[in-house]
């Protein structure tokens, strides 16, 4: 893509698509981001995004941006299949680029923090998906066939996303909620043993990931977001000690989800997601330029008061 062209961003004002859009101005793209109120437009404007009002259910707003763009990322939800099929359905035989946001939750297990798995997988490897997670996978494969009507579609599937972002939602999901709720207990609190693993990712990465797909990924292309992987123990016991806690608490699973829900519970914190980003650093020559989230925690990762 030139400089110049526009992309038409959903989730603009969220934690990955806020510090994408950030990025894409800096590369010297127009971004138009979606945004549901208007005091969120007012923030994206004051930011030099093109605010554009509605949501993910206003299909006919969608598919005129679509249509109007140079290229389109996803990057609200991963699970809005109405939201995709109608920018796809708009997209269809321009063989322009539409990225969608997946995560590496879709390979997650449920095991409840008992114990690590020995499946790790890459872009060729056949998957392995939970059924509460076949409809995100639905929707991933819906936008990867789309290449054959014409539609150089891509998806990004992200891990555990650490590291602070740029636009107006600067936090990510797992870290920050384990953070936030032991400086409300105090103590860090964790699935069962929490030997559950999953690989990570910092934010800066993804979004190289995303800026180097949007000029060489071929149409059909997946690619994991991926570079390192730690325990949920590990990750508890780094934030103990960024926190000057004394102790990990050890949750039974279903007291967890209780108390966080099931989907929290279960498959974010509690279960096994190993990937490895092997396409994307061949293919795409994606070069990540963070490779320890426990050094991130120790070292970098702010503080809420408490």
């Amino acid at each position: 893509m030139r400089q110049g062209q526009t992309i038409f961003l959903t989730g603009a004002s969220g934690f990955i698509g806020g510090t994408l859009a950030i990025q894409l101005m800096a590369n010297g793209y127009r971004v138009r981001g979606l945004v549901r109120s208007a005091d969120k437009a007012a923030q994206l404007t004051a930011l030099g995004i093109e605010a554009v009002m509605g949501d993910l259910d206003d299909l006919a707003l969608l598919s005129t941006e679509a249509k109007n763009a140079d290229a389109v990322i996803n990057t609200a939800s991963a699970d809005h299949a109405a939201s995709v099929d109608a920018m796809l359905q708009a997209l269809e035989d321009s063989h322009k680029l539409f990225i969608h946001t997946s995560g590496s939750s879709i390979v997650g297990d449920d095991v409840r923090g008992s114990s690590k798995s020995e499946v790790i997988f890459d872009e060729s490897t056949p998957l392995q998906v939970h059924e509460l997670k076949q409809s995100r996978r639905n929707i991933d494969l819906s936008v990867l066939n789309a290449a054959s009507r014409g539609v150089q579609s891509v998806v990004i599937c992200p891990s555990l996303i650490y590291g602070v972002g740029k636009g107006l939602h600067t936090t990510s999901v797992q870290i920050p909620f384990l953070v936030s709720n032991a400086i409300q207990h105090g103590v860090v609190q964790i699935v069962g043993q929490g030997k559950n693993t999953w690989s990570n990712v910092h934010i800066d990465d993804v979004v190289d990931l995303y800026v180097l797909a949007l000029n060489k990924a071929p149409a059909g292309a997946f690619y994991f977001a991926a570079n390192g992987e730690a325990s949920f123990l590990e990750l508890a016991q780094a934030i103990t000690h960024r926190l000057q806690f004394s102790k990990v608490e050890h949750l039974m699973p279903e007291l967890a989800a209780a108390q966080w829900g099931v989907g929290m519970a279960y498959f974010s914190l509690g279960s096994n997601s190993r990937v490895r980003s092997v396409r994307a650093k061949t293919e795409l020559n994606w070069m990540p330029r963070h490779s320890s989230v426990l050094e991130w925690i120790s070292t970098e990762m702010p503080i809420l008061k408490h």
